[in-house]
């Protein structure tokens, strides 16, 4: 599956700022946060719900606190620091459906979101048959749903 993981993320810039990074795969939507400097993850103050993400410093009003553009499963996601970047693992409720963006209102290009979508595509076929190589696949025409072909899959 790594042939056709996410090779690069989108960011969201506001004000000539990055606010975030993001990408995701057929289960995850991943949203990295560069932290201050000597920030530490028990400085944080993260939190998650169904469709909201809140992250800040503790004891301070947050960074972030936004409706997510897609619905996620709390009790499976997760967020940790790594290299003074804040990583935040987020579970798709249903798994397959391409996000146009991590957090609603911040929706990428209708081009990125179509190469999204086609490499979601990829990642599926590549999950049904782990054997094979997808990663040069191309589609000609509208791609189809990756989220409408999974349910023959164990798991979904």
């Amino acid at each position: 599956m790594d042939r056709v993981a996410p090779t690069e993320t989108h960011a969201y810039v506001h004000n000539c700022q990055k606010v975030y990074e993001w990408n995701q795969t057929l289960s995850d939507i991943n949203i990295f946060i560069d932290l201050p400097p000597g920030a530490r993850a028990k400085d944080l103050a993260v939190s998650f719900t169904t469709t909201r993400l809140t992250v800040g410093l503790a004891n301070t009003p947050p960074y972030l606190d936004k409706d997510l553009a897609g619905a996620i499963k709390v009790s499976d996601s997760l967020w940790t620091v790594e290299d003074g970047i804040l990583v935040l693992q987020l579970v798709k409720a249903q798994t397959g459906v391409t996000w146009p963006a991590a957090i609603a209102g911040h929706e990428v290009s209708p081009d990125v979101q179509t190469t999204d979508q086609k490499r979601l595509m990829l990642e599926r076929f590549q999950t049904e048959h782990p054997g094979f190589d997808f990663s040069q696949a191309e589609f000609n025409g509208a791609v189809p749903d990756p989220s409408t072909f999974l349910k023959d899959l164990p798991g979904h």
